[in-house]
């Protein structure tokens, strides 16, 4: 993440730990503000357009929160980034202010790869699993890719775990052609 939309996510974050706020609710609120904005082109024009003043980038914001069920402290959050002209890094900020609480609310982010779907039981297993070895809650994303054959891999950070079929035959591979 680049320098200047970790500095807007932390400041956030220091806001929700200092109001006191839900950092669920504030995480579902700033996701659906980034959809919001995701999938209306003219209110991406307009709030990234340097010539409409930010009077009325900030009352549309206000029209779009009466709306919506968004707290003062989010709309506010988006005002400063409409003031500042970085509402086009909002999803990327909005990823930054997440990973920040969860490092602060102690939760490590797992990418999990595997061959199939993974069942809830399964799912708990593996997730039982990462917090033994990391010693941290976990939350965990999980993805399907077929090509790895079976198992899975699990990234957590810029560590990888691969438990997969494939990087174990890739592994053997390796051994055999190093003999």
């Amino acid at each position: 993440m680049a320098a200047i939309t970790s500095r807007y996510a932390r400041a956030f974050a220091d806001v929700v730990f200092s109001m006191k706020l839900a950092p669920a609710s504030v995480m579902q609120q700033l996701y659906e503000l980034v959809s919001a904005v995701k999938s209306n082109e003219v209110l991406q024009r307009v709030w990234e357009n340097p010539s409409i003043p930010a009077e009325q980038k900030r009352a549309l914001l206000d029209a779009i929160v009466a709306q919506a069920n968004v707290s003062k402290p989010v709309r506010n959050f988006l005002a400063v980034l409409i003031d500042h002209r970085r509402v086009g890094e909002l999803a990327e900020i909005a990823r930054g202010v997440e990973s920040e609480l969860d490092a602060r609310l102690g939760f490590a982010e797992a990418d999990v790869t595997s061959a199939r779907e993974l069942t809830e039981p399964e799912k708990r297993a593996l997730e039982g699993k990462i917090e033994t070895m990391t010693g941290q809650k976990v939350r965990a994303h999980y993805a399907t890719d077929r090509t790895i054959l079976g198992g899975a891999i699990v990234r957590l950070g810029s560590t990888i775990y691969d438990g997969s079929v494939k990087g174990q035959l890739h592994r053997m591979k390796e051994q055999l052609a190093a003999e």
